[in-house]
């Protein structure tokens, strides 16, 4: 588990009390579109990991029924995939708790910013937008 926190490029902690077997198997192939894994974790398991792996801001997130969603991918695809599964399911499932990205802690709050980013092709559409606006 240190080496997957290691290795991603961001880690959500959610509250997957309430999730059905079909409900999970349908959240992770969603996440695997995105390049993220679905992991239910013991907590002092959890806690051992992210020591070994230097995130002492997830160790504050495992209280309680936590899974964590390892992201190798874009970020803001699997906070996506998260949050449309948490409306799809009346907003009452898979509560954020918090993550990690780039060394840092994040807030609940602050992973919903991530989630409403728009995919990195269409950032990237609107930048070449902007430069060849000018020259047309």
């Amino acid at each position: 588990m240190a080496a997957q926190i290691s290795g991603s490029e961001a880690v959500y902690a959610v509250d997957y009390r309430g999730i059905s077997v079909p409900q999970a198997a349908e959240l992770r192939t969603k996440l695997r579109d995105a390049d993220a894994t679905f992991r239910v974790v013991k907590n002092t398991l959890g806690e051992r990991a992210a020591d070994k792996a230097g995130a002492e801001g997830l160790k504050e997130l495992l209280d309680g029924p936590t899974a964590m969603p390892f992201v190798r991918g874009a970020a803001a695809a699997a906070a996506k995939a998260l949050r449309d599964f948490r409306r799809s399911t009346g907003g009452t499932l898979l509560e954020f708790k918090g993550g990690w990205m780039n060394g840092a802690g994040l807030s609940p709050e602050e992973i919903d910013a991530i989630a409403q980013l728009p995919a990195r092709e269409v950032l990237e559409a609107r930048l070449v937008g902007m430069v060849a606006a000018p020259l047309t």
